[in-house]
Formats: structure tokens, sequence, C-alpha cells
């Protein structure tokens, strides 16, 4: 199987708000489908952040003219977009090519696709088109012919409790998990204004949830 791993960033209904609004987003493509000029895709969006970005962020999606039909539970969101065939990366997409992971998207508006296809030819097809879009900015992190033994499917996130998510956010965030380490526990626990065994104790907790699910 050919693998390659993509850094996007365009004129995006999401990316342009997790760049405004300071959020992190694990995505999930539904569908695509074309209509005379225009571009459909039925999308979901797990928005991460800061609770009142998060919510500015929901509340000014709501006012973006390009959803033709939203349905927000909490910080989960489904909608279908309609756009231009040339404004969107999936105007190139074909049903030869598939996605192993759920679509990371950073707080500088930044995409990160890691998609697959039995030939490489269907793959640097897909990219070259991409490298023709003139508002696009692209990156190949990589492409690689690889055995699959897995794709990340079922879930974007497992349900982590709200001071469990606040938690593993945080630790992310400021490099507890990076080698070497950039943080302890003692800062975390100021920045979340908890005990550090509190701390510990949602962040254990997050990870007996969130570790299952990358295996």
């Amino acid at each position: 199987m050919w693998v390659t791993k993509l850094k996007i960033k365009h004129d995006c209904t999401i990316g342009d708000r997790c760049e405004r609004f300071k959020c992190i987003s694990y995505s999930m493509p539904l569908g695509n489908w074309h209509d005379k000029n225009y571009e459909y895709t039925s999308e979901r969006h797990t928005i991460e952040g800061n609770e009142k970005n998060v919510r500015e962020f929901l509340k000014n999606l709501k006012k973006d003219e390009r959803i033709i039909n939203l349905e927000i539970s909490k910080n989960t969101v489904f909608f279908i977009g309609k756009r231009k065939k040339e404004k969107i990366p999936t105007s190139h997409w074909n049903q030869k090519i598939f996605f192993i992971k759920p679509v990371f998207v950073d707080k500088e508006g930044y995409e990160y696709w890691e998609i697959a296809s039995w030939k490489r030819e269907v793959i640097t097809k897909f990219i070259k088109n991409l490298e023709k879009e003139k508002e696009l900015k692209l990156d190949i992190l990589k492409i690689q012919k690889v055995k699959l033994d897995d794709i990340h499917f079922p879930h974007i996130m497992p349900k982590l409790s709200p001071k469990q998510k606040r938690a593993f956010e945080l630790a992310v965030e400021y490099g507890y998990y990076k080698f070497p380490r950039k943080v302890g526990l003692e800062k975390l626990a100021k920045i979340m204004k908890v005990s550090v065994s509190t701390l510990q104790e949602h962040l254990r907790k997050a990870e007996e949830k969130i570790i299952p699910s990358f295996k």
C-alpha cells in the first residue's frame, strides 16, 4: 500500500477558525459529491481547546454561509459544506484513495492528512493537482510503500470527562509527553488550578481511555 502524509493550509471552514480561535480539531470526512459546479462535503469534527475559545469557535461557525446543514453537540460538529469545486482539496479526491487516520488541524490552521492507495500514481496525481492550486500551501511530509496492519476509524477520540480532557490537553500543549519533557506536573497543576495529585488522577484516567484506542 502507498501512504503519504500531507501538511495542507487553505481557505477552510474549520482550519481558518482553528487559527483564529486557537483551537485544534480532530476531523473525519464522511463523504463528498459533485453537483454542477459545486462540491459538497459531509464532515465530522471534534473541536478542542480553551473552553471559551471553543464556545466562540462554534458560535462563529453557525454564521458560515458555506454550511448548509449543521448539528452541534457539546464540542462535536457534523455538517454538510457547499463550495465551488476549485476551492477545496477534496475536489481532486477519488474513490481509490482513503484516509488511514483522522485529519488533525493545529492552532495555526494547518491540516495533517494521512492517506493511502494501492497505486503510487493515484497518490502522485492527487498531489500534483493540489500543487496547482494557487491559494493552497502544501508540504509532503512522507510518501512510502508500507504494509498497513491497521487504520484508525471507529472513534475520532475516546470520551473523556471535562477535567480529564482539560488535563490531557494541557499536558500535550505544554510538552509533558515530549522527550525530553518540557514541563512538569507541578506547573501543569498550577495552570489547571488543582493539586498535583488531582492532576495525576485526571491524566491517569485520560490515558487509560486514550492509549487503548491507538494500539
